[in-house]
């Protein structure tokens, strides 16, 4: 069996994901000792051994939906999101002359990759809804790569994860040379998944008596609240911009 929670897994709070995840075997009496971090999410994400892992909505409801099972979804408390929502901040450079989104329209835009809802899907759609539309698109890889890329000159703005962008504050010194312009509208946060035919039920339960019992520290470091039930249909809701 396979498990991983890589989708927030920065050095700076591994170790605070490792303990997570030695409470979330413990309640469930089974599976593997240690979280893998070395598969390639797609491999991880379709495999017949995954017990748990942590995917985003655009490559859940864009391809996985039908092939994996849902289990839930994490509640970080991001602030103006309902409970297992989240949103994306759209940042420039701090010294960045303009503090308006048309002020960069026709500039350069940093991306993660296109299926990702935070760095791509929900900025298009906020940013093609307000007109504002960018000469060039950047892929990175990452967000710290966006972060990185606009706070070098490299791009004008990137839209990041609002929970990758909290760590980023945290751990990051990148985060001290952007500034946050606006925010996309809040949709349904990255879902933990499993392997159909596997106990969604005991799965979910065991990972809420975990999030419980985390240390107040490893509870704060991860940002985790609790565990929300959002259903598949929700996800499905969720549009789809133009890939770049």
């Amino acid at each position: 069996m396979i498990a991983s929670l890589g989708m927030y897994d920065m050095p700076a709070v591994q170790t605070a994901n490792d303990r997570f995840w030695a409470r979330i075997h413990a309640h469930l009496g089974y599976g593997p000792s240690r979280l893998t971090r070395d598969i390639d999410p797609w491999v991880l994400w379709q495999s017949p051994e995954l017990l748990l892992a942590q995917t985003c909505g655009m490559p859940y409801r864009t391809r996985l939906h039908e092939t994996v099972a849902l289990v839930g979804t994490p509640d970080y408390g991001m602030v103006g999101c309902p409970p297992g929502h989240y949103n994306s901040v759209l940042v420039v450079r701090a010294d960045a002359p303009g503090d308006r989104l048309h002020d960069f329209s026709g500039g350069r835009f940093a991306y993660n990759e296109a299926m990702s809802q935070s760095g791509w899907a929900a900025p298009m759609t906020y940013l093609n809804a307000l007109g504002v539309a960018f000469a060039e698109h950047i892929k990175t890889g990452a967000h710290a790569a966006s972060a990185k890329a606009v706070a070098d000159d490299v791009a004008d703005m990137a839209g990041l994860d609002v929970v990758t962008w909290t760590l980023l504050q945290d751990h990051d010194p990148v985060a001290k040379r952007l500034k946050v312009i606006a925010t996309t509208t809040p949709t349904p946060g990255l879902p933990l998944i499993t392997a159909q035919g596997r106990d969604t039920a005991s799965i979910a339960a065991a990972v809420r008596r975990a999030i419980v019992e985390l240390a107040p520290d490893d509870r704060a470091a991860l940002h985790i609240k609790g565990l929300i039930d959002i259903p598949t249909h929700t996800y499905l809701t969720v549009p789809n911009p133009p890939s770049p």
